[in-house]
């Protein structure tokens, strides 16, 4: 199987983590690409030119990093991830899901556009998400909920935290999260796939 990533996105990071922890490194190559370049390559394997994208050995293509790390888990026993029946980890993957988009919308506002493009209607929209969502989950994160086995929302919420410091200053008004984060960074898996930036 081919994953294709970014070594910056933490949405490809999420699915190389779940690679490692899965002890699935000898079945799945990882592929880095260019995304966002005119008629690139990858877009022959992806239309949507979105990573990651992950195909099977069979050649069907699986896009979004919950979707790949589902399809690798079920791949073989023991399960990894919290099962779906788990309504509580579901709800906290979607709003660590969210707090990820939004930073990533943010992150493109601050970092791919020029000064004139940018938005400050959207920069100020998305960080109020941003504040708001890391005070909920500084919240759960002193609950202990994040010390479960590993689930989506902690692969979700460490990669879309852990070494991210740079758009806003979410550590200091978030002890709680900001210990679970630094924990979470001390995997293996985390090591392993940090970004080269």
């Amino acid at each position: 199987m081919q994953l294709y990533v970014t070594l910056t996105s933490p949405y490809a990071r999420i699915v190389r983590v779940m690679i490692i922890e899965k002890n699935l490194a000898d079945r799945v190559a990882v592929t880095p690409v260019k995304t966002r370049v005119t008629d690139g390559s990858y877009y022959a394997i992806n239309p949507s030119g979105r990573v990651p994208s992950l195909v099977t050995d069979g050649g069907e293509l699986f896009e979004e990093s919950a979707l790949i790390c589902a399809y690798l888990d079920a791949l073989e026993d023991p399960l990894v991830l919290a099962p779906a029946s788990d309504w509580a980890a579901r709800r906290r993957e979607a709003q660590a899901r969210s707090m990820l988009d939004g930073l990533s919308v943010w992150g493109r506002e601050l970092i791919y556009r020029s000064k004139a493009e940018q938005s400050p209607t959207i920069i100020a929209h998305e960080t109020a998400r941003a504040v708001r969502m890391a005070a909920l989950f500084d919240t759960i994160a002193a609950s202990g909920a994040l010390d479960g086995p590993l689930d989506m929302a902690q692969l979700t919420l460490g990669c879309a935290l852990h070494r991210r410091a740079d758009l806003f200053d979410w550590r200091s008004a978030n002890p709680h999260l900001a210990a679970w984060v630094d924990k979470f960074g001390e995997r293996d898996a985390m090591r392993q796939t940090q970004s080269p930036e």
